[in-house]
């Protein structure tokens, strides 16, 4: 979300207004296996909850106003008209399958808007033009309208844009003292994947291709202008110019789509180099997977549950793991040693994410069946993605806005179910994570078989009964799922506790019930201890202050 993990900026990361860094990930129609464009979204921030927001559609008189609220702080902003119909919306999918998704990256202190007076922020405006909007491209065009005519409040923005049929990646920043924003979008071919994580990505680009680019009109004018660039437009390139990136951001934020492309591309490992600060040669904003038409829902959940695992910049492998090999470290992400300034890893997957999603626009369906989104909450490592239709208009208890906070706990909330057993996690990671795995894995695969079966039967629901029983039992679903859901990890967090209380391993048989004595007892439980690497480091940091001497002490030398 907001602003990339630099080494300069890294404390601006406390800061209790701002939110931290997101991750996109994009596989176009062509890349995926069923034929959906896939968009992923983690909205990482420390102060975020895990909720799945829903605007109802609704029919406005002439002169309705709307209220603009700045989505980070809730900060009144302003107001401006209602437009006469506003469509259906769960999380950040639309009716007509239209999703939108971002990621925060700053940009130039120049371009943070001086006036006081715009009242468009970047949350408002993805919320507010999944209302108005149908199509990617449609939603790009009502997107710089509100800009231009509201002024934009926040910085410099990345957005996903999706539909049915076309995913668009769309750069977008402020001007300062002047109203509205400069932007540029770019549509990402199909069969291509594609992704962003804080930091701008769209460079040189051919500006009479209307069909796959789209700009504000004064995109390089205003560069021009304000003295950032002299050159020819074709050599103009949008993330050079309007962001100042430093080693920082290319490996707490390249890195992470870098490690999304070479899961599918293994060519793309190359740009290794780029990311760790060592070449020019920029990672480009989409690739092309070796094997087309592979790409699942699947796939995608493991995407975002990456912590660079066999890479360079693995985080089980190094003494921040800890003992227990633990993919996390806590902020703040840089820390200074002899006057040098070092930073933590930034992965995919990251402890303060509040909610997560995967979403599918699928254009052989109906759009009341086609539109899902796997909706997670807590860390994405650790979540359980559940089916939510965009078709819905009920939004389940589990993750209800209201049904708890950051500072509320609520027993019936999936974010605190979910954040119960990741905490749990996070500190003996390689000795539960595969106890979680099973229960995870085990749920999503009932709701993947579940949702494949389902579509089938709401396409003929739909023709039969009409949209309304289709909706109904959009809303049933989802009930069913988040309880399922919210009710397993309540027991998981039950049975961490038990098995790995007082530092020991509880036994378990195959199916991961305690095993008992033939008295009855509880048998004894395993002591995993720790591995040989902590204790040759902390043998290497005291020397012998914890060395068995045997019988070579004292009051055996009298």
């Amino acid at each position: 979300m907001k602003f990339p993990i630099t080494l300069v900026a890294a404390a601006a990361l406390l800061a209790p207004a701002a939110a931290d860094a997101c991750t996109n990930l994009i596989a176009t129609r062509g890349a995926t296996a069923d034929g959906s464009n896939i968009v992923t979204y983690a909205a990482d921030s420390h102060s975020l909850y895990g909720e799945l927001y829903h605007q109802p559609a609704a029919d406005h008189p002439a002169g309705a106003m709307r209220k603009v609220v700045e989505w980070d702080t809730g900060k009144p902003l302003g107001e401006i008209p209602e437009v006469a119909h506003t469509y259906n919306v769960v999380g950040n999918m639309n009716e007509h399958q239209l999703v939108i998704a971002e990621s925060t990256w700053g940009g130039r202190k120049e371009c943070v808007d001086t006036t006081g007076n715009s009242i468009i922020d970047y949350g408002s405006l993805i919320y507010i033009t999944l209302q108005r909007a149908k199509t990617a491209r449609e939603a790009i065009k009502v997107m710089d309208e509100l800009v231009q005519k509201y002024g934009y409040a926040s910085s410099g923005e990345s957005f996903s844009i999706a539909d049915k049929d076309e995913v668009w990646v769309m750069e977008l920043i402020g001007k300062g003292a002047e109203k509205g924003a400069v932007w540029i979008a770019v549509r990402i071919p199909d069969g291509a994947i594609s992704g962003h994580a804080n930091q701008p990505r769209i460079r040189q680009v051919d500006f009479k291709d209307k069909k796959n680019v789209l700009y504000s009109k004064d995109v390089v004018d205003f560069a021009r202008k304000q003295g950032w660039f002299s050159g020819k437009d074709k050599d103009f390139s949008f993330a050079d110019v309007y962001e100042e990136f430093d080693y920082g951001t290319l490996r707490g934020c390249d890195a992470r789509v870098w490690s999304y492309f070479r899961r599918f591309n293994k060519d793309a490992d190359k740009y290794y180099a780029w990311c760790n600060g060592e070449s020019t040669e920029a990672m480009p904003l989409y690739i092309f997977p070796d094997e087309p038409g592979k790409i699942t829902v699947e796939m995608m959940a493991e995407r975002m549950r990456d912590h660079f695992e066999d890479t360079p910049f693995a985080m089980t492998d190094d003494i921040g793991a800890g003992p227990y090999h633990v993919p996390y470290r806590w902020r703040p992400m840089d820390y200074e040693v002899d006057g040098k300034t070092y930073m933590h890893e930034r992965a995919i997957a990251t402890q303060q994410t509040g909610w997560s999603f995967i979403s599918q626009s699928r254009p052989q369906l109906p759009d009341a069946v086609g539109g899902l989104l796997w909706f997670g909450t807590d860390d994405a490592n650790t979540c359980v993605y559940m089916p939510m239709r965009c078709s819905m208009t009920e939004i389940p208890l589990e993750v209800r806005v209201g049904n708890g906070d950051m500072n509320t706990y609520s027993d019936t909330a999936n974010f605190w179910m979910t954040n119960r057993v990741a905490n749990q996690a996070y500190n003996r990671y390689d000795l539960m994570i595969d106890d979680i795995r099973k229960v995870q894995g085990a749920l999503e695969k009932s709701f993947h078989e579940g949702a494949a079966q389902e579509d089938e039967a709401l396409v003929a629901m739909l023709e039969a009964q009409g949209p309304e029983a289709v909706v109904a039992a959009a809303n049933a679903r989802a009930a069913q799922v988040t309880r399922q859901a919210t009710d397993a990890y309540r027991d998981l967090d039950r049975y961490l506790v038990v098995r790995f209380m007082d530092g020991n391993r509880k036994k378990v048989d195959a199916d991961g019930k305690f095993i008992y004595s033939e008295h009855g007892m509880p048998v004894y439980p395993e002591f995993p201890g720790y591995d040989k690497t902590y204790f040759e480091q902390i043998v290497r940091s005291t020397g012998d202050h914890f060395l068995d001497r045997g019988k070579d002490i004292a009051p055996l030398k009298k």
